[in-house]
């Protein structure tokens, strides 16, 4: 898979992460909570950063960043399992951590594709 494929690929997955993000940032616990919006203001800046090279098309530009700004997601995704019993035991707040998880865990799939990738060759699947 070429590393553009792969970014495509990248990019749907933050879908997940910014309808987290989003549902976070405008529930009343996310109002009230310092570790919540310290979780969505993380994912935002991780999703915020991709965004110049997504529409440069530039997917070298875009890894390099995923990679650099990877650590401080997952410290957010992590900090948000940690705590969100805490902050709730709503159905919303579970799957939102469990959905979180997932994209974490997908991102993370395909930053490791995108490391083994040659720049601008396909990669077998």
């Amino acid at each position: 898979m070429s590393l553009q494929e792969l970014m495509q690929r990248f990019d749907q997955q933050l879908c997940h992460v910014w309808m987290v993000r989003t549902f976070l940032k405008h529930s009343d616990e996310g109002q009230e909570d310092e570790d919540l919006q310290e979780v969505y203001r993380t994912l935002y800046d991780f999703m915020h950063a991709l965004g110049p090279p997504l529409e440069q098309g530039d997917a070298d530009k875009y890894f390099r960043l995923a990679r650099k700004k990877f650590p401080k997601f997952t410290q957010a995704v992590e900090l948000f399992l940690e705590i969100q019993p805490e902050v709730s035991l709503h159905m919303n707040f579970r799957m939102a951590a469990r959905s979180l998880q997932l994209a974490h865990q997908q991102l993370q799939h395909l930053l490791e594709q995108a490391s083994a990738a040659p720049a601008g060759k396909e990669q077998s699947r």
